[in-house]
């Protein structure tokens, strides 16, 4: 240890007392800060005395470059302030240059003490008191345990003490994040945050650092995780004070949420409110089909007037159909044709995707018999559809033709198709085999007809090739076995543009051909009364006949006069129909037996002409009812539901259906 005294001598009045105060060790030093006594406070003495006293124990001592420094900036404070005081007297006197004691190798003390005079003379007060301060200044500076301090960049005399070209480093904390350079903060993701080791980081940047792979910290590669992070809380951190920005943020995440929430809403009441305007012009719709109905219902009671008395007679005591509701089938249209399924009790008529962006193609809508209401819409094709049909084995498998060069089988229980046959040509009309339900039958756009079975997946069994022209196959119709005493033998009836043709199914896969006596060039559809020898042929009108005709034909069979040669079908137009001037759609017409149960029969078929559904007595050929519709009627149904008989007319966008009363 080491002490120094510096005394004034009693001659001077305005002089003071220095007392400097060092203290070292082999291990840490210690700094006494300078105490400067004015002359009221310790008497005055003879002279100017400087003591030093030093003391080493143990070894040698070992300093870092810091403590080097302090050290030296200690003895050069104090030989300026010798030379100072020493030049200051008005006595020739000279204050001695005193160089601090080196640092004794040997493990003993020894004490030197050292006195300087200085003059007594007033004068030199001032001098004393301003050295005194400077001193003091100096010193204050050199502290290191000081938290206020100035580094030794700043001060002047430190850097004068410094050896040239020795860069003093900062040995300060920081204000900036060693992974992003970016400021800390008070509050927030950047929050002051540190490791075990002892390195600061911002939290997010910390956290993002273990959390995506790395277990090591970024400056000293010492293990960490992230549950080593913790919040420091420094007494004079310069951090960017964001308090007020994450108020705002978060305020604003509010915002953005209820605006979302509104936006939300508003697209809701939007949705809201195109349904209840679809709804508002649907129920317009309606209300104008149902004035228009009541309207010509009105004129056709008027025209009823005028039918004879014999076909009022028959007209009233057999009954007649009453419109029972309109169901709107399509939207844009594109409805062809039309079947009902007996077992689910509902009616199928064919129509386009009504989501044709999210589910292309056509399918089938079905439309409950009991309730009149579309249900559901099943996809099937991706090509118009244009035949549809069901066995009597009540399996509700739904046959379906189209012109996507398909032929195909859907389960209506599940709503999907269980088997398709690619016909490689398109497909205008398909029926069932009544006589055994593995066969079913293809119209193809060629004139040919494909014969598959149901058992076999791979293609089909049979080509039925045509016998004239290759016109499309626009209808196929079966005839069950044994339906009359008159016509015992069973098969199928294609009609085409160019006439009709019976193919004879004699037994498993042979059929044997017989051409049906029919107007060439304007056959546009053929359709059989399975329970009769009965069929209707509908013709186009020409120049002999410039009206639409519906005849009712007689199926019979004539053995030949050889009983080596097979007998050959045929048949006789029984009553004729006429109906309006144009037909320039395929329509589908009906004969059926009337739901009075009086064993009549009832012609059914649309007029292009008036666009409504005429139906006429089978027997007497009168004109019964004349039902309106606001487009064409392209197909006809009869059904029944719980005791009630119904008949349903298909136009491309609406289904009306009418009850026998």
């Amino acid at each position: 240890m080491e002490d120094m005294e510096v005394e004034v001598a009693p001659g001077s009045s305005e002089a003071g007392v220095i007392v400097v105060s060092d203290s070292e060790s082999s291990t840490e030093e210690e700094d006494v800060p300078m105490q400067v006594q004015s002359p009221s406070d310790r008497p005055r003495t003879s002279g100017l005395r400087v003591v030093r006293r030093r003391h080493i124990s143990g070894s040698r001592t070992q300093f870092s470059p810091r403590e080097e420094r302090i050290r030296r900036l200690r003895e050069l404070i104090v030989e300026n302030l010798a030379e100072r005081l020493s030049g200051s007297q008005d006595a020739p006197r000279s204050v001695p240059h005193v160089n601090p004691p080196a640092l004794d190798p040997e493990p003993s003390s020894r004490h030197t003490a050292a006195a300087v005079n200085v003059p007594t003379s007033d004068e030199s007060s001032a001098t004393g008191s301003s050295v005194s301060t400077e001193a003091e200044a100096s010193i204050a500076a050199a502290r290191p345990e000081e938290p206020e301090q100035e580094s030794e960049s700043e001060n002047p005399v430190a850097a004068a003490a410094a050896p040239a070209g020795e860069t003093v480093a900062d040995e300060g904390e920081g204000d900036t994040c060693s992974i992003c350079f970016e400021p800390w903060t008070t509050a927030g993701d950047h929050r002051l945050a540190a490791l075990r080791c002892g390195h600061l980081f911002g939290f997010i940047c910390i956290s993002r650092w273990l959390t995506g792979g790395g277990s090591k910290c970024p400056q000293c590669n010492k293990p960490a995780k992230r549950g080593h992070i913790i919040f420091l809380y420094a007494r004079k951190l310069k951090a960017l004070d964001n308090t007020e920005e994450v108020r705002l943020k978060s305020r604003l995440e509010l915002e953005q949420g209820s605006r979302r929430m509104e936006q939300l809403e508003v697209a809701q009441c939007r949705q809201q409110m195109q349904l209840m305007a679809d709804e508002n012009v649907r129920l317009r719709k309606e209300l104008e089909e149902l004035r228009r109905l009541k309207a010509q219902a009105a004129f056709g009671s008027s025209q009823g007037a005028s039918l004879s008395s014999s076909q009022r007679q028959d007209s009233s005591s057999g009954g007649h159909y009453v419109f029972s509701k309109a169901v709107l089938v399509s939207q844009t249209g594109g409805s062809r044709v039309l079947s009902y399924c007996e077992p689910l009790g509902c009616l199928l008529a064919s129509q386009p995707s009504p989501q044709a962006t999210l589910v292309p193609g056509f399918g089938v809508k079905k439309i409950s018999a009991a309730t009149l209401k579309p249900s559901q819409y099943v996809p099937i094709h991706s090509k118009q559809i244009r035949g549809l049909a069901f066995s009597r084995h009540q399996d509700s498998l739904l046959l379906s033709a189209a012109l996507d060069n398909t032929l195909k089988l859907t389960s209506l229980m599940t709503n999907t198709v269980v088997q398709a046959y690619n016909t490689g040509r398109p497909v205008w009309s398909c029926c069932w085999c009544h006589d055994n339900n593995n066969y079913i039958y293809a119209g193809l756009a060629g004139g040919s007809v494909l014969v598959y079975d149901t058992r076999d997946t791979s293609t089909h069994v049979q080509e039925l090739a045509p016998l004239r022209s290759s016109c499309p196959v626009v209808s196929l119709s079966y005839i069950p076995r044994a339906a009359s005493s008159m016509f015992p033998c069973g098969g199928l009836i294609a009609g085409s543009l160019e006439g009709g043709c019976f193919w004879e199914h004699v037994e498993g896969t042979t059929y044997t051909p017989h051409i049906l006596p029919l107007e060439s060039g304007s056959c546009t559809d053929i359709q059989v009364e399975p329970d009769s020898r009965h069929c209707l042929v509908t013709y186009r009108p020409g120049r002999s006949n410039p009206s639409l005709r519906c005849v009712l034909m007689e199926l019979s069979r004539t053995p030949q006069t050889d009983s080596r040669q097979p007998s050959v079908c045929s048949c006789s137009p029984v009553q004729t129909f006429t109906a309006g001037s144009s037909c320039k759609l395929l329509t589908k017409n009906a004969v059926f037996k009337s739901p009075a149960g009086d064993g009549a029969t009832l012609v059914c078929a649309g007029d292009e002409a008036t666009n409504s559904t005429m139906v006429w007595d089978a027997g007497t050929g009168a004109l019964l009812q004349k039902m309106p519709a606001d487009l064409p009627v392209l197909d006809i149904c009869p059904f029944g539901v719980n005791q009630s008989s119904f008949l349903a007319s298909l136009t491309e966008k609406m289904l009306k259906v009418y009850k026998w009363e």
